[in-house]
């Protein structure tokens, strides 16, 4: 999986770049079929700010960014967001259409 880490306005130190690779990769493990993932680090006005996007092979890009003080923070708020989103997209055990109990 290849993974882009930017920063916008801001210089990030190698051990956030480290962490962000961390995160990444876990978040990686628990998606089916990633492709790709990038990082956006951000300062506006004071605020930090992360973005992180997951795209999956067949499917929509996953996208979810964080706000904090500072960016670790803001990385980690990311990451709940984007695990969320993750639980709520795999697949869970269906049955086919037709097996399933009609209503009414």
């Amino acid at each position: 999986m290849q993974t882009t880490i930017t920063a916008r306005h801001c210089e990030i130190p190698d051990a956030l770049r480290a962490r962000a690779r961390t995160v990444v990769q876990r978040l990686g493990s628990l998606a089916r079929r990633p492709i790709e993932t990038a990082v956006v680090f951000d300062t506006d006005g004071g605020r930090s700010r992360a973005e992180l996007r997951l795209y999956v092979a067949r499917g929509e890009p996953l996208v979810a960014s964080g706000e904090a003080d500072d960016h670790r923070t803001a990385l980690d708020r990311a990451e709940e967001k984007l695990r969320r989103q993750l639980d709520k997209a795999s697949p869970r055990s269906r049955r086919p259409r037709d097996a399933q109990p009609k209503l009414g």
